[in-house]
């Protein structure tokens, strides 16, 4: 029976929505990675790149210490760990809410960096060491179960037996014997590959589940090109859809792999990300919902392009409002007519406008108003459109003021239903949105209870007597909706 349970996969303190698909940056703090090796082994340069990624679209940032290319050498863990220390640390110190996979096999790496924040063990050995079950066990953290066993072989290229009633009518008949030159099928048989992959994954999900690891912990991968051929690897991808029948969400990892010079003809691996791409929106359309990719930004245009056309996908979303220049409650409007104009971006409601107490250094009061949204695009795709509204609008920012000074309008994202996102460019929810008195109240003319509605959505909400920016009056309401 087809299952998709993988709406939602909880790793440490997230709960990562599945219901679109979410793209995971490769970190290699490695001198020998395959691809990219040395490019981020010095840990200022890997964190910079971390937090690049972030605000490129990543979801989540994998971090690997050990190179694990075909002909590797190996890392012992305490080399392994002195490499990825300083890199997880310094992306969660810039960035709290980021969500941090440590790419390792070996269990004392992963419990060091599970203690350092790291939400998510992406085990390339998938957890036959029982070192790593218990890591697994003890922690709430995200597993990613890979498979890296070589495969028995027992699969093999099919033939025909090709026979006529004519033939048989003049001689006995006899097994046919075709030459391997002329075999038809161009790649092994389906069914060993997938049963033997299947059943190591489906194996060591139910180890994990033995030892107290929640299903919607649990992730698997096929692992592309660790101890497969390129027609091997080209037969599972092709079987992503039986993968995600299994009931766990699928991390497609083709990124760069060898297999993938061979289908494109592309020998240099740092020049795989087009193909690459292809296969991925390939593994997506199957069913997949994580794909892990060295070209972050390309990738996650791809993906939204892809996504955009191929699965209407609305989703409830808050932009709040301020304004402190000119006439103020006319910026509002204009503001919210402008959003309303946005692609794939609709307004639903819009609250009243309401006169608050200036906040985070700003020494004027602010006009602010709060407009529900629906929307289809990528949170970070329409922050860039909120951007192009402000601009719209002639706001100038000074990040030598306080609060960027002045503002004829100011357009916070604040939420959007399922997402969570980390970077310098972008957090989702808000970091500040359950302080804001500017914000709460207005929302209360939009639904019942925002702050039951927030605080079930994971956003800690503050007592009305500790917020800041508190509400002093009402303006009235805005005519935003076009004639």
């Amino acid at each position: 029976m087809l299952r998709e349970d993988y709406a939602t996969w909880r790793c440490g303190r997230h709960e990562l929505s599945l219901t679109r698909p979410r793209v995971m940056g490769v970190l290699n703090v490695t001198p020998d990675s395959f691809s990219d090796g040395g490019q981020d082994a010095d840990a200022r340069a890997a964190i910079d790149r971390a937090l690049q990624m972030l605000d490129e679209g990543a979801d989540i940032i994998d971090v690997g210490g050990e190179s694990t290319r075909p002909g590797h050498t190996p890392v012992d863990p305490e080399e392994e760990g002195n490499r990825i220390v300083p890199v997880v640390r310094g992306i969660l110190a810039a960035a709290p809410s980021a969500i941090v996979s440590i790419d390792t096999r070996h269990a004392a790496v992963a419990k060091i960096a599970v203690r350092l924040g790291a939400s998510i063990v992406n085990d390339v050995s998938g957890f036959t060491d029982p070192a790593m079950v218990e890591v697994a066990a003890e922690s709430r953290c995200g597993c990613i179960v890979m498979h890296w066993n070589r495969l028995s072989g027992v699969s093999t290229r099919r033939s025909v037996t090709l026979d006529s009633p004519r033939l048989r009518s003049r001689r006995p008949a006899q097994p046919r014997v075709v030459p391997t030159s002329t075999r038809r099928f161009t790649l092994p048989e389906e069914a060993p590959i997938m049963r033997e992959i299947m059943g190591f994954l489906g194996d060591q999900a139910r180890t994990l589940m033995r030892a107290g690891v929640s299903h919607d912990r649990i992730c698997i991968d096929p692992g592309p090109g660790f101890d497969k051929t390129a027609d091997e690897d080209v037969v599972v991808q092709r079987a992503t859809h039986k993968l995600v029948s299994m009931g766990y969400p699928v991390v497609t990892a083709v990124s760069r792999k060898r297999f993938v010079g061979a289908v494109s003809g592309v020998a240099d691996a740092a020049r795989r990300d087009a193909a690459t791409i292809g296969m991925v929106l390939s593994a997506i359309e199957a069913g997949s919902r994580i794909v892990r990719v060295h070209d972050v930004a390309s990738t996650t245009q791809a993906v939204n392009g892809y996504w955009s056309v191929a699965k209407p996908d609305a989703r409830q979303g808050f932009v709040s409002l301020g304004s402190n220049v000119g006439d103020r409650v006319d910026n509002l409007t204009r503001a919210v007519k402008l959003i309303n104009k946005i692609p794939l971006t609709r307004v639903v409601l819009v609250s009243r406008a309401y006169e608050t107490e200036p906040a985070y250094g700003i020494d004027t009061p602010v006009a602010n108003a709060v407009a529900e949204i629906r929307t289809e695009l990528h949170p970070l795709v329409l922050l860039d459109a909120l951007m192009g509204v402000e601009e719209k609008l002639q706001r100038v920012r000074d990040p030598r003021q306080a609060g960027h000074g002045p503002r004829t309008i100011d357009c916070d994202l604040a939420f959007v239903e399922g997402e969570r996102h980390a970077g310098l460019k972008l957090t989702l929810p808000h970091p500040h949105l359950g302080e804001r008195d500017y914000v709460l109240v207005p929302m209360e003319d939009l639904m019942h209870d925002p702050v039951r509605f927030l605080m079930h959505a994971g956003v800690p909400v503050f007592a009305p007597e500790e917020r800041v920016g508190h509400v002093l009056s009402e303006l009235g309401e805005l005519d935003w909706q076009e004639a």
